[in-house]
């Protein structure tokens, strides 16, 4: 029977996706991202999982997602083109929405929860 109550159990999330950012979107740093897929829905069209990330500066492109964002730990500033940075910590919330375009500065390696439609 397939389960339809999904636990974050963060403690024991197995083994991560490791890869780094796009060459040509890093500014700054050598960026390390680990991704940990939870679940998803709608075909794919709907997913939710946990992302980690080590210092630096990078691009940010939404490109058509929409995307939740709860941050675990550590410290993030978030720079939308033509605005001023917000700076994130453990506890905030934030949505990128479709056609978002930045700089996502990680200044201490950072946790969250991620949510993509």
């Amino acid at each position: 029977m397939t389960r339809r109550l999904i636990t974050f159990n963060l403690d024991n999330l197995g083994e991560p996706r490791e890869y780094t950012p796009p060459a040509d979107r890093v500014i700054e740093g050598d960026i390390i991202c680990r991704n940990w897929d939870i679940d998803s829905a709608k075909d794919g069209a709907v997913r939710a999982g946990i992302f980690k990330s080590t210092p630096g500066t990078n691009r940010s492109i939404k490109g058509e997602a929409w995307e939740f964002c709860a941050i675990l730990s550590g410290v993030a500033e978030i720079t939308e083109d033509d605005h001023e940075p917000i700076t994130y910590r453990a506890g905030d919330y934030f949505i990128m929405k479709p056609g978002y375009t930045g700089t996502w500065r990680t200044i201490e390696t950072v946790r969250k929860i991620w949510v993509i439609a």
